[in-house]
């Protein structure tokens, strides 16, 4: 099946065939909108319910895209902010497993590295849930789906410099409150210092 372009979806909207449109883009954009879910909230069954409510939501509201993003982008802040309202709702604490994404690589030599790292992931997660809601889902977009902070600016309304704001307090508080309860602390291979300025030029 050859995949229909953003413009070419449109026109199946407007020539009224929109359910086409939708069985095409949940076909497409299902699985990768429910694991942006799922690394929110990380319930199966959470983050299964919350994925088929970005499509009941964009069938609902699709007359108001106006096409200044690409389909995926508006999905993905459709379920971006569901997820922050699911979270804020059911005050969850534990926003994702953070052994996924951030390996620990500093450990004492004379202690064992499963038991470090289990330890400093376990740190990690009290860190990450401590964060505000809006810190926690930049943190995940920008280091774990690497997103652009342009990107991840058209999904949260918000400038880019707020965001690497937002993600350079994240990182400092994640560092830092695994330094008061342990020790140093490597983010993928790197201090924490140096991985403020992975990829960004000099954090502001």
């Amino acid at each position: 099946m050859v995949d229909l372009d953003d413009k070419q979806l449109l026109e199946l909207h407007r020539a009224g065939q929109t359910d086409k449109m939708f069985n095409e883009m949940v076909r497409r954009y299902h699985s990768r909108l429910y694991w942006v879910v799922r690394r929110m909230v990380k319930v199966h069954e959470d983050a299964d319910d919350i994925t088929q409510d970005v499509f009941v939501r964009a069938y609902q509201s699709i007359n108001t895209f106006r096409g200044d993003s690409a389909l995926f982008t508006w999905l993905y802040r459709i379920a971006v902010n569901l997820s922050i309202n699911h979270l804020r709702k059911q005050k969850v604490r534990k926003l994702v497993d953070i052994a996924d994404y951030i390996p620990f690589l500093g450990h004492d030599a004379e202690q064992d590295t499963g038991v470090v790292r289990k330890e400093n992931v376990s740190l990690i997660e009290e860190a990450i849930a401590k964060l505000p809601q809006k810190q926690k889902a930049v943190f995940i977009m920008r280091y774990y789906d690497e997103m652009p902070y342009e990107q991840i600016s058209a999904i949260l309304g918000t400038s880019v410099g707020g965001l690497k704001a937002n993600f350079h307090h994240a990182v400092k508080k994640v560092a830092a409150y695994v330094r008061k309860h342990h020790g140093a602390i490597n983010l993928e291979g790197v201090d924490s210092d140096e991985f403020l300025d992975k990829g960004d030029g000099k954090m502001e």
